[in-house]
Order: C-alpha cells, then sequence, then structure tokens
C-alpha cells in the first residue's frame, strides 16, 4: 500500500512539474527566443499590442531607464506651456550630490531646459534629472509624487517611484511592461524626444562662478551606433537592478518598444533587444484601418433642431497584422443612447471598434461632424404639424 502511494504521489508531483515547466517556458519566451534576461516585453507603438513577453510584470529596480518618466514630465509640462526650452534651471546642493551617471553639475550652476534634456537623454545624468526634478516639482519628493500619479494615470499598476533618477532605493520599482507603457507614451505623443535620444554626441557649457569650459556628452544607448533601426531610448544599470533598456526602433510603417530587464550584462542587455526588435519587424506590419474624419455613424438626436448627427472618426486607426496572414477587417459601431440636444462639434456621441480574426484590435471615438441646437418651440409645431399632415 506505501508503495502505491508514494507511486501515485510522485506521478501527481511528476505532472504537476511538467505543467509547471510548460507554464514557465511560455512566459519566460513565448517566441521561442532564447532570451536569458529576467524580464522583457515587445511593444507595438501605435496600438500598444503587446508581441512578446517573458516575466513582464515582475517588480524590478529600474535604474535609470525611470528616466523616461522623468521626460515624460519634462515634455508634458513643456506642451503645456508650463515651462520652456529656454528657462534657466538653477543646480541645488542636493541635485549636485548625485553620484552614479552624471555631468558633474555643481551646486549654483545653471543650465537651459533643453540643455538638461540633453544631459539626461544623452548622458543618462542624475543630477540633471534631480535639478529638473526639482524645477518642476519644488523638491525631489514633489516631483515623485507627480511620477507615481502620471503611473497611476497611465495605467502603471507595477510601478512604485522613490527618486527621479533611478538610483538603487528600497521600494523604487517597476516592470517591463510598465516601462513599456511610459516609454510608448513618450515617443507616441512627444517624437521630438527623438532628436535627443538618437544623438550619439554633444556638448554642454558649464557655467559656474569658476568660468566656462565645455563638456562632451555620449550616448549611454549603444543600439544608436550599431542597430540601423533605432530611434531611442534610455538604458539603465546599477548593482540591484543590473543591465536594463527601453529600446525603440523603427521601420517602415511599424515603430516597436523593446525592454530588458535585468540583463547580466551589456552585451546581452543589447543583444536580446535587437532579437526582439527583429522578431517584431520579421513577423508584424501595421494596417490603416480607418482615417480621421470618416463618417461612421448617424446617431438621433432627441430635442434638437436636426434630427440626427452624423459621426465620423477622431483619429486615424491603425491594426496590427501578422505577416503572411489575410486578415479581413470588420467595425462594430456602438453609439451613445439618448443624447440630448444640444450638441457641439467635436462632441463624442460613441466609439467604432475595429476587428480582424474575430479579435478587438483597436478602438476610435466616434465625434459630432456639426453642431445641433435645441429645437426651440416653433421648430417644435412645425414638426409636430408635419406628423399629424402624414
Amino acid at each position: 500500500m506505501k508503495d502505491i502511494l508514494k507511486k501515485t504521489t510522485a506521478f501527481f508531483i511528476a505532472i504537476i512539474l511538467m505543467l509547471s515547466n510548460i507554464s514557465c517556458v511560455f512566459a519566460e519566451d513565448n517566441a521561442n527566443l532564447g532570451l536569458t534576461s529576467k524580464s522583457y516585453v515587445l511593444m507595438e507603438e501605435s496600438t500598444g499590442n503587446v508581441l512578446v513577453e517573458g516575466n513582464s510584470h515582475e517588480k524590478l529596480p529600474p535604474a535609470s531607464v525611470t528616466k523616461v518618466m522623468t521626460l515624460l514630465l519634462i515634455f508634458e509640462a513643456l506642451e503645456q506651456g508650463k515651462i520652456k526650452y529656454d528657462d534657466m534651471v538653477t543646480v541645488s546642493s542636493h541635485a549636485a550630490s548625485m553620484g552614479g551617471s552624471q555631468v558633474f553639475l555643481e551646486e549654483g550652476e545653471t543650465q537651459t531646459v533643453k540643455d538638461m534634456i540633453k544631459c539626461i537623454s544623452i548622458a543618462s545624468a542624475n543630477d540633471a534629472s534631480v535639478a529638473m526634478a526639482e524645477f518642476l516639482g519644488g523638491s525631489e519628493e514633489g516631483f515623485v509624487q507627480m511620477m507615481n500619479d502620471r503611473a497611476k494615470e497611465l495605467g502603471m499598476n507595477d510601478t512604485n517611484f522613490v527618486n527621479a533618477c533611478g538610483l538603487d532605493v528600497d521600494g523604487h520599482v517597476t516592470s517591463a511592461y510598465d516601462i513599456a507603457v511610459m516609454s510608448r507614451e513618450l515617443i507616441k505623443n512627444h517624437p521630438e524626444i527623438k532628436e535627443y535620444s538618437t544623438t550619439w554626441q554633444d556638448t554642454i557649457v558649464h557655467k559656474t562662478r569658476k568660468g566656462e569650459n565645455e563638456f562632451g556628452l555620449t550616448n549611454t544607448n549603444k543600439l544608436i551606433k550599431q542597430y540601423s533601426k533605432a530611434t531611442g531610448l534610455k538604458t539603465g544599470s546599477t548593482g540591484k537592478a543590473l543591465y536594463c533598456l527601453s529600446a525603440t526602433a523603427e521601420n517602415e510603417n511599424i515603430k516597436l518598444i523593446a525592454v530588458i530587464m535585468a540583463a547580466p550584462d551589456p552585451t546581452t542587455r543589447f543583444n536580446e533587444a535587437v532579437k526582439l526588435l527583429d522578431y517584431g519587424f520579421a513577423n508584424y506590419g501595421i494596417e490603416q484601418a480607418g482615417k480621421k474624419g470618416d463618417i461612421v455613424a448617424e446617431v438621433p438626436i432627441y430635442k434638437g433642431s436636426e434630427k440626427t448627427v452624423r459621426g465620423k472618426t477622431a483619429e486615424d486607426v491603425s491594426i496590427l497584422i501578422k505577416k503572411g496572414e489575410d486578415a479581413k477587417i470588420e467595425t462594430k459601431t456602438e453609439t451613445i443612447p439618448n443624447i440630448t440636444a444640444p450638441i457641439n462639434e467635436g462632441d463624442k456621441i460613441g466609439e467604432i471598434v475595429y476587428i480582424a480574426d474575430g479579435k478587438e484590435q483597436g478602438r476610435c471615438d466616434i465625434v459630432a461632424e456639426n453642431s445641433v441646437d435645441k429645437i426651440n418651440i416653433s421648430e417644435m409645431m412645425m414638426r409636430l404639424l408635419s406628423i399629424w399632415c402624414r
């Protein structure tokens, strides 16, 4: 009886281990690329679709890839007019004290916002990152709160920032997936980052009480020189984080984001990012499913001077397709019920859903083509009279 029990137990343990291994193999490398980094993800920029992933939601220290969020907040502040490129930023003693990668800013030194962006994007400067954090947030702590608030807005559920530059500190974590999300937000909505992230070498001029001297900047992302499709974005490495990278690249009409976390060495970091990018370019493409302004619906308006309003698409819509597959794209409109006048041109009146191979591949707001006023008494009487006459 004991032998039977032992054999039965061993059988079930073997089954469990086998299933566990299958699950792990799939989670670690569902494209059979043989990657060894602890966590990674490949995302397509226009749709946000994940093409390859391995442990992509594991919370890990991100090192200087943290600066993707720092840069995102800087570019958003520029877009909103809160700061300007030629604003002067004064370096505090706290910012000047940062270790790790830096451009050796001195306390009291001033640099323009534009030059600070160069230092962060090209040289991964911790001192410049903290100086900009204090400039925007009043203090690094205030800026970190802004970082975490923005992360929540973007649905970065694996993330908690503790500083603005990525130096190792307990509790400062994110995931490969979340890095891809914030990288996508930066490159999609602020393409001007490419001016900095693709620059191999540049200079700044240190302006201190001792005088002025030129300081050289060299990009920490070797893919800019080694991979012809590379467009950025940010490297990172510390003792805890090991070697990390958010690599962006584009080819023809498709843009990809490859994130590597906890690679054992810098060569592996870059090589495995290239493997992901090459896989994406070889196997996927983008097809335009709809153009901004396409008329896709006619929606009834309650108490309107017009009975209906035509709905148009609010933006271009792209669909991710697998190369070699003839995907048939279908659409489905979902309009808001019981829309009551008045409505303004551009008001959202529904959504259009794009479906390929039975799966939703994207959706877009449907907005009113024109304004519709609320019906007045005389128009209402005329409308009722025409109904009665019929």
